[in-house]
């Protein structure tokens, strides 16, 4: 029999302190994985352009597409779900709290939204379904995508720097940190993360007991949203850190693991592909491996990317890495959730079209490196990619030759 005392010290293994950045990055990969396989790899900004769609049509807009229910959508329920996960987690690790930031911290965090809704709708892509999923995918618009990325957050790195000497104040000001779970009389907050588990769980159940496929598919993706906003919030894996750090203190800790999570992703998505694996509503094979393939190549997921970039440097977070902070209780967070929610499905129905007509249809293919390379030429492409960023951040972190800090 299990004493109390080993299931503490379990317990407190797993929310004691955080966990490695790389360990974090293998589960995620094979989170994602699994993913493909149920329905589709690892996305985040559809789901907000799913959510802002429903907000508008609630408010009676016209102009805007409506979208599915919310509660069918796949990936704004992995988004709400993820956003919960992390909530949880920090009460169980004594890390919630509301953060407050200084008002010009908070304008940062809408406009770093908005910038990334319009970067996720132009380049086809966030820096989870266009880069973690969309490289491992092998998708040639997603290797400019990445490039994008980190232009613009090389740029954004630039802005912020000279932002804190000619205007010192717009980060300053009044904050405060409210419910802090540090504090004393704190014992509720885990006590409501096993409320809100046992929640999960019965939503979950009650969405896969059903016989459709659809609900089914959703009841997982709540299930998984649970695991990834626990995983993420415990390993505090974030990809903005792995194209910011080189540049800003030079650490290489989490590019690298960033690096080791997309390698599993790829060799899971190889697999899945080639022998046409996964639940894409066909039997075709093709359609099976153009599972993270837009027509984005090559100049429509530059500028998106770089757009993308810029608006996740600013705001502190991506479109995963801003849900988990914002389960954290972060408000600059969660004003850039409100900013990606209300742009997204406005730059989709106002923007992109009018970014389409002004870029020519070659420079925004749909592009399966696999066709052009085949799977051996398409691999060996990305591991030496991969390889390369690996040897620049290792040599940047001893010899800080682009480190701002």
């Amino acid at each position: 029999m299990f004493k109390k005392g080993v299931l503490r010290d379990l317990f407190d293994s797993l929310f004691g302190k955080s966990w490695p950045m790389w360990v974090g990055g293998i589960l995620l990969a094979m989170m994602n994985i699994l993913l493909f396989v149920i329905k589709y790899p690892w996305g985040a900004s559809g789901g907000y352009v799913n959510i802002g769609q429903n907000l508008f049509q609630s408010l009676g807009s016209k102009g805007i597409s409506a979208g599915l229910p919310i509660s069918l959508h796949t990936v704004a329920m992995l988004n709400i779900f993820i956003v919960l996960g992390a909530f949880v987690s920090s009460l169980f690790s004594k890390e919630f709290s509301i953060k407050v930031a200084p008002l010009g911290e908070l304008f940062k965090g809408l406009i770093g939204g908005a910038l990334m809704a319009i970067g996720a709708t132009v380049g086809i892509g966030c820096t989870t379904g266009g880069f973690f999923s969309g490289v491992p995918a092998l998708s040639g618009g997603a290797l400019f995508l990445t490039l994008g990325f980190m232009i613009g957050t090389f740029v954004a790195l630039k802005y912020l720097l000279w932002e804190m000497e000619a205007l010192p104040k717009m980060s300053m000001g009044k904050s405060c940190t409210l419910l802090s779970g540090s504090g004393k009389k704190t014992g509720w907050q885990r006590w409501l993360g096993w409320i809100l588990i046992a929640l999960t769980l019965y939503i979950f159940s009650n969405y896969t007991k059903t016989g459709t496929s659809i609900s089914k598919i959703v009841g997982w993706h709540i299930f998984f949203g649970l695991v990834l906003g626990i995983i993420l919030q415990r390993s505090r894996f974030c990809i903005v850190r792995a194209f910011r750090e080189p540049f800003m203190t030079g650490e290489s800790s989490a590019p690298v693991a960033v690096i080791l999570s997309v390698l599993i992703v790829l060799i899971g998505f190889t697999v899945l592909k080639y022998f046409g694996v996964g639940n894409a509503g066909e039997t075709a094979v093709h359609a099976i491996e153009m599972k993270s393939v837009y027509a984005n190549f090559w100049l429509r997921a530059l500028i998106g990317g770089f757009i993308f970039g810029l608006g996740m440097t600013i705001a502190g977070g991506c479109a995963v890495g801003t849900l988990w902070r914002a389960g954290e209780g972060h408000l600059k967070l969660w004003m850039s959730i409100l900013g990606f929610t209300i742009l997204a499905p406005f730059s989709k129905a106002y923007i992109v079209p009018g970014f389409e007509k002004m870029i020519p249809e070659s420079l925004r293919t749909k592009m399966f490196l696999p066709e052009y390379l085949g799977y051996t030429g398409a691999v060996v492409l990305v591991l030496v990619i991969l390889l390369l960023w690996f040897i620049f951040v290792k040599w940047n972190e001893k010899t800080g030759k682009f480190s701002a800090l």
